[in-house]
């Protein structure tokens, strides 16, 4: 689906709702202005609910925003406000969840016609502020990695991979539009915020006062509640992320990897060094022509590549590492046997320096000669010395809910599935190789540790932590840990209980 054809599903939804509303006389005010008000809610309440289905997506994308606001803050007159995004970064899934309800809601409200002044001031409101939004984000493509957004004077041509964020995730991961269109998007939207603000009067009402409070109050509740069970209580009800249930990870990621393989050079992007100007020289005549672009005079900025053929996901970013950095991608997608995967986009902990006592132990050798001859000698080791020292280690303390979580919900179903051939391992994102150690040594089990990019668990995983099934590569089925089966259910439902195919 293409923002284009949701644009006419909608519009169509509209129409057919405007239509029903003219046959009860003296309901409808103005025509246009109920069909805007029903495109506009109909429009809100969909685009919100994609989002409240996985909130948690959401709150990982205000993250990436308040990351790039706090640095383009600093570096500008508004840096004033820059502490203001760290705060906001620790609350960012109670401002998703805010963010979806109060979408959701105006569209409600929009198409009931609820306390009309004020809705149209919040859609104007929040018209602004995803204008705003999705305008940085295109713009970005203007400025150079090492240029500050608001130093205007160094902007230059776009280009996308200068996009501090890229996609605003209007539509979560159900429909990932291109910035641009997404700016242009909320632009044409901005037209309707602006004539509603000139007649709001003019707005159907639907029902009564009361019932219309009534229904929006109800929504608050039902909505709040929705998006929680979407997160808190298990993953999301609709899985739109490429590594849903039944994904074969290796097959997809061989696919994209060849697509990408496949992509030929169509240009490439020069900087002239004299007069700072960027241009775009197609390949054949750049090939044809090196003589005309001295490396004096032209900087090689970037290739210019074909689209590949098949659609690049995060499933081409797949890749997991032991803790000596080995890479153990094609190991884990290879595993026939039924895997367990522990899924920890982030592990909790607090850690501080201390001075800790151990005992340097000095060894000294012995050599006695063997034999008459003395042809022969043995070597022994013995101490000579035990010294005490004072070095610096980590130490971690750990977060009980998260040990909790681990220790009760899933580590004692891995145990017990050892005896039907299943292998497990756990997954960190976004911690290094003491703290991983460290965790492996408190949990105090067997079975491997590895690592990866907590982007790519995030994706994979709201559940922290969750649990994966893998085998010969497929995703066969991920749980939230509140919500793992039972070993009865797990055997008879999702692994091939046949000790031949499991050995």
């Amino acid at each position: 689906m293409t923002i284009v054809t949701l644009n006419l599903y909608i519009g169509v939804a509209a129409l057919i709702l405007t239509f029903l509303m003219s046959m009860k006389q003296g309901l409808i005010k103005s025509w246009w202005v109920s069909f805007l008000q029903n495109f506009c809610g109909i429009l809100f309440i969909f685009s919100g609910f994609v989002k409240a289905i996985d909130p948690m997506g959401t709150a990982y994308k205000m993250e990436d925003y308040f990351k790039e606001f706090e640095l383009t803050c600093k570096g500008s007159f508004l840096s004033f406000m820059s502490d203001l995004f760290p705060f906001l970064l620790k609350y960012a899934i109670g401002f998703s969840v805010f963010m979806i309800i109060l979408e959701i809601m105006i569209g409600i409200m929009l198409i009931l016609g609820t306390r009309r002044k004020l809705t149209v001031g919040l859609f104007f409101g929040i018209m602004v502020f995803f204008t705003m939004l999705t305008g940085f984000t295109y713009l970005t493509g203007y400025v150079p990695k090492d240029v500050n957004f608001f130093e205007f004077s160094k902007w230059t041509t776009f280009d996308k991979s200068f996009m501090r964020v890229t996609n605003c995730g209007c539509f979560g991961d159900f429909l990932q539009i291109v910035p641009k269109t997404s700016f242009f998007k909320d632009i044409f939207l901005m037209i309707p915020a602006i004539l509603f603000l000139f007649f709001w009067k003019r707005c159907h009402e639907l029902f009564t006062p009361s019932l219309r409070s009534s229904i929006s109050w109800f929504s608050i509740v039902g909505l709040f509640l929705f998006s929680l069970s979407n997160f808190k209580w298990d993953e999301p009800m609709i899985d739109f992320r490429p590594f849903s249930n039944g994904t074969d990870i290796k097959a997809v990621k061989e696919k994209e990897q060849k697509a990408m393989a496949d992509v030929e050079i169509v240009a490439w992007k020069l900087r002239n060094k004299t007069t700072n100007k960027i241009e775009d020289v197609p390949d054949k005549e750049y090939m044809s022509n090196l003589a005309k672009y001295p490396k004096t005079e032209f900087e090689v900025l970037d290739q210019v590549k074909s689209e590949p053929t098949v659609k690049q996901t995060k499933i081409s970013d797949f890749a997991i590492f032991s803790l000596d950095g080995t890479d153990m991608t094609e190991m884990i997608l290879d595993e026939t046997r039924n895997l367990l995967i522990i899924v920890c986009p982030k592990i909790y902990y607090t850690s501080k320096s201390e001075m800790v006592t151990i005992q340097d132990t000095i060894y000294v050798q012995d050599t006695t000669w063997i034999g008459a001859k003395k042809d022969s000698f043995n070597v022994q080791s013995r101490i000579s010395e035990i010294k005490t020292k004072e070095v610096k280690q980590n130490k971690y303390y750990w977060d009980a809910g998260f040990l909790d979580r681990l220790n009760k919900d899933i580590l004692p179903r891995i145990d017990s599935l050892k005896a039907d051939g299943v292998q497990a391992c756990l997954v960190a994102g976004g911690a290094g190789e003491e703290a991983i150690m460290d965790l492996k040594k408190t949990l105090g089990v067997a079975f491997p540790f590895y690592s990866t990019d907590d982007i790519l668990l995030k994706t994979i995983m709201r559940s922290n932590p969750g649990l994966v099934l893998m085998r010969s590569g497929m995703l066969i089925h991920k749980w939230h840990y509140r919500h793992i089966p039972s070993l009865e259910e797990l055997r008879k439902d999702f692994l091939p209980y046949n000790p031949t195919l499991l050995h």
